[in-house]
């Protein structure tokens, strides 16, 4: 089976990467901007003429949540046209379609775990950039699957498990807000779901929407405690409200996802936040 990953120099892609071998049956290219424009339409035609594929992983997007409320144009443009792009010719060719979505596409109002049957109601430029790219998809796939999932770290890349580690370090006191409540996702478990996933495709049909993050509940001021924790640094952590820090993009307050959907029909067993972390860190420590 041929599987393209799209933004594949990005912390999702080089985790599908790292578990590539354990899929031995799937015949992996890897793009990124520099080989690919997906927003270009006739760039994508002539590269999938040469390249017959069986499915997509789509990781690409624009995800400078703050940076996006300047740069609008460039957020729709590869959050939303993009994925109408790939999601037209998924149609058109015949391959099946994953794309990953935010649970940033919700206002956090709810006090309660969001489903996938939510009605979503982003408040910040990305989030309304990564909505309408779910849209695309429904309004033109054929067959895929829309992923939501939130907080993303791994080993690769810049986030936040490598922000606060590096502060850590320099630094007495950090200070993290507190009143923002989600769930860390660790991209080699979701990675691990993707492929999983893939390799049961025609199980599938229409487009399918699922949550997935780690289980368990915290506030960014609980995550930056955790990894100070498991990585004993000697830094004190403090918390802060919203409007203590503000920010040019408005974060929902509340963004917990509810996996029971992907449990349910996927029959996954997904590991508590903490469980995963530790894993990240012990791999960071010993170069993974």
């Amino acid at each position: 089976m041929k599987v393209l990953v799209t933004g594949s120099n990005g912390q999702l892609g080089l985790s599908i990467k790292n578990q590539a071998g354990s899929f031995p049956n799937f015949h992996f290219i890897y793009t990124d901007v520099d080989e690919l424009d997906i927003t270009n339409i006739e760039k994508l035609k002539i590269f999938f003429q040469k390249n017959k594929i069986d499915a997509l992983i789509n990781c690409a997007g624009y995800t400078a949540v703050d940076k996006a409320e300047a740069e609008r144009e460039m957020a729709f443009l590869i959050n939303a046209q993009a994925v109408k792009n790939l999601a037209m010719l998924s149609s058109d060719l015949g391959f099946f379609m994953i794309h990953i979505s935010t649970d940033y596409i919700f206002d956090g109002n709810k006090t309660t775990p969001y489903l996938e049957t939510d009605i979503p109601n982003p408040q910040s430029t990305y989030g309304h950039s990564k909505f309408e790219g779910e849209n695309e998809i429904i309004r033109f796939a054929k067959n895929g699957i829309i992923l939501r999932t939130s907080w993303l770290y791994s080993e690769y890349g810049n986030n936040f498990v490598k922000t606060i580690q590096r502060l850590a370090k320099d630094r007495p006191e950090l200070k993290v807000v507190s009143d923002q409540v989600g769930t860390p996702t660790y991209a080699g478990d979701l990675a691990e779901v993707i492929l999983k996933i893939i390799a049961h495709k025609s199980d599938f049909s229409g487009v399918n929407i699922y949550h997935y993050s780690n289980e368990g509940v915290a506030s960014w001021f609980d995550f930056a405690s955790a990894i100070v924790e498991l990585d004993k640094l000697d830094c004190k952590v403090k918390p802060i409200t919203t409007e203590e820090y503000p920010l040019p993009a408005k974060r929902p307050f509340f963004s917990v996802l509810s996996k029971e959907k992907i449990k349910e029909e996927i029959g996954l067993i997904i590991p508590d936040w903490k469980e995963s972390l530790k894993k990240c860190i012990d791999n960071l420590k010993t170069g993974y």
